[in-house]
């Protein structure tokens, strides 16, 4: 029997990871699976993250390459990896953040589930929120598993998803946006890749809406990927600024243009969407109804998971429409 073992281009995008980027690096080029090309995409850094990036491509030629923006400007994640695309030769892309590791078994699995799957365009899994890099962490954040873990969580866990089912789950709930993915070349060349007008967070997310709304994935419940926590992470650094909800809103209103734009009529989708904003604008309802734990103990939590389950969607609704009329919400479907 043959084997098949395609090209996968792995795309790290960096912006001043000096501390971090050889063990990204390191854990591509550790990988299992031997059969790769790492593109390194400097987004404008000013350490010494561009030094460590060229070294590498000078000791590997013809396995490593550099890259930069015209002018070694800084034009986002979006751009950098459509730049990677762009310059990518493989089957398959993968995406690594230059703060995070890969685990050594990811492309030899994933390549064997698409090659085994053709009708799915990306596999994706769930990501170890990783604290344990960091000693000062020890006995006070614990490494743990979200999205589509081995603790069966996800709805979808271990099969092909029809779109764009996906799409309205991670709407509802973004802690299964994909992640970890591995996605073929020509599927993310059919969607026009990444979004480079809209900058900060999200800008993954934007990227799985546009292409789980019309393509099928597998959804697996292995994990691959450790994403490690710090406090200079994007994600963190809005966190402290106080604008992770507005950030959220943003790409919510983004995708709700994108859906009208594109002639979306799925119901599903749009109700999901709509509660996804209602929430957003609403902390404390989407607190209680979130379905994620609260801080404040194990009763609260039981309550919050009662009153969600005998209440009707229709309840759902009727609060969107209170918010639209006092233009708390402008969501508007057209």
């Amino acid at each position: 029997m043959k084997i098949n073992t395609p090209l996968v281009s792995a795309i790290i995008i960096f912006l001043n990871e000096e501390r971090f980027l050889l063990e990204a690096i390191e854990s591509v080029s550790d990988q299992s699976y031997d059969k790769w090309e790492l593109l390194l995409v400097d987004d404008g850094s000013t350490d010494a993250s561009g030094d460590i990036a060229r070294e590498w491509a000078e000791k590997n030629p013809g396995k490593v390459r550099y890259l930069t923006h015209e002018g070694r400007r800084n034009r986002g994640m979006s751009a950098s990896r459509n730049l990677g695309v762009r310059n990518a030769t493989g089957k398959y892309i993968a995406y690594l953040d230059g703060d995070d590791v890969w685990l050594a078994n990811k492309l030899e699995e994933q390549v064997a589930i698409l090659e085994s799957h053709p009708e799915a365009v990306m596999v994706c899994g769930p990501l170890l929120e990783w604290h344990s890099w960091n000693p000062e962490m020890k006995g006070i954040r614990r490494d743990r598993i979200y999205g589509a873990g081995p603790t069966g969580d996800h709805p979808f866990a271990d099969t092909i998803v029809d779109p764009p089912n996906l799409l309205s789950l991670f709407l509802r709930d973004e802690e299964f946006i994909p992640a970890a993915a591995l996605m073929r070349r020509n599927a993310i060349e059919r969607i026009g890749g990444a979004e480079e007008d809209f900058r900060g967070s999200y800008e993954d997310a934007v990227t799985f809406v546009k292409l789980c709304r019309t393509e099928k994935v597998m959804v697996s419940s292995s994990c691959w990927y450790k994403y490690r926590i710090h406090p200079n992470s994007c994600e963190r650094r809005a966190a402290k600024l106080g604008e992770s909800q507005q950030n959220r809103i943003r790409y919510l209103r983004w995708v709700e243009g994108y859906l009208i734009e594109r002639g979306c009529e799925d119901d599903e989708v749009w109700r999901a969407l709509r509660m996804s904003l209602l929430y957003s604008r609403h902390a404390i309802l989407g607190n209680l109804f979130s379905g994620k734990p609260l801080t404040s103990g194990t009763a609260r939590d039981s309550l919050k998971l009662l009153v969600r389950r005998m209440l009707p969607e229709s309840f759902y609704d009727k609060l969107f429409v209170l918010a639209q009329k006092s233009r708390d919400v402008r969501f508007i479907r057209k």
